[in-house]
Parts: C-alpha cells; sequence; structure tokens
C-alpha cells in the first residue's frame, strides 16, 4: 500500500509518500516541503501547493492521502489560512480520485512515537528509525507529512487484520 501524507501550513507544506510491502516493512519513496512565501497573495500560495501535490500524486501513484485533522487554534487568522491550504490539499487528492483520511495530532503522533503528547523532535527521530532515513527529516513539516502516512499504514493494517479475523 501506498500512501502520500501532508502536513498542512501556512510556511511550509510538508509531504512525503511512504509504501508498505506485503511483509510490513516501510519504504520511504520521496519527501519535501513546498515552501510558501508570506509575500506572494494566497491565490498563488494555494496555486503552488495544489501543482506540486498533483506533481507528487501523478508521479509516485498514491493509493490514498493523510492529512492531519482539523484542531482548534487560538489565532483565527492563521486557522482560516491553515483551512485553505488543507482545502487545497484535499482537492488536489480529489481531482487524483484518491479518497482523503484524517488523523487527529493525537493519533498521528501515538502511532509513530507510541505517545500522543510527543515532541516535534521525538517525530522526527522516529521516523527517520522508522524508515530508515540517514536523518531526521527537516524541516519538522516533512517528519509531520511522513508520520501521518506511516500512521494511515498502521491503522489501515490493523482494520485489515480485524476485518480478516471476524469476517
Amino acid at each position: 500500500m501506498r500512501i502520500l501524507g501532508i502536513d498542512c501550513g501556512g510556511e511550509y507544506t510538508g509531504y512525503g509518500v511512504v509504501e508498505q510491502d506485503d511483509e510490513g516493512s516501510l519504504h520511504h519513496l520521496c519527501s519535501g516541503a513546498i515552501r510558501l512565501l508570506p509575500r506572494e497573495p494566497l491565490e498563488l500560495r494555494l496555486k503552488k501547493i495544489c501543482e506540486k501535490l498533483s506533481e507528487i500524486i501523478a508521479t509516485y501513484t498514491p493509493e490514498q492521502v493523510a492529512i492531519e485533522d482539523v484542531f482548534y487554534a487560538v489565532n483565527v487568522k492563521s486557522a482560516l489560512k491553515l483551512g485553505h491550504v488543507r482545502g487545497v490539499a484535499m482537492l488536489a487528492a480529489a481531482q487524483a480520485g484518491l479518497q482523503v483520511v484524517a488523523y487527529s495530532p493525537l493519533s498521528i503522533k501515538s502511532a509513530v512515537v507510541g505517545y500522543g503528547k510527543a515532541e516535534k523532535c521525538q517525530v522526527q527521530m522516529m521516523v527517520a528509525r522508522l524508515l530508515d532515513l540517514p536523518a531526521p527529516p527537516e524541516p519538522p513539516d516533512v517528519a509531520d507529512a511522513l508520520a501521518i502516512a506511516i500512521c494511515h499504514l498502521h491503522t489501515a493494517g490493523t482494520l485489515r487484520r480485524q476485518h480478516a479475523t471476524t469476517g
């Protein structure tokens, strides 16, 4: 199974494609961050995200897309911008005919680190270990995107096993 994880952000939108083989091993296929320039008009930043994610989807052909679920933000303006980015990410997936699955930050950290309130550096270290990367992914948005993909692979695998034993 191949998953595109997306960590939506106002300055960086992280992405990562992770594949899990039949033996359950995880493989890192690509990752990076789309840097958004605050001086650019919002519509051009959103266009950049849509184009880059569409390119990644076309190149790596993931089966599904996983993103972080909506959370409550203190700053309304930041939350609104994040909502725009998240909407564009979901649109890029939908245009490619892909299902989008959302996970809470607590679920993502629990699936990857084993602790729902883990620090960003702990997520980075564990993602590097799980994917056998030479160094923790930078910026942290890249590690978060890979963690989201790993979370979905673990969750989907658990659901498949449960269905197999009950079905």
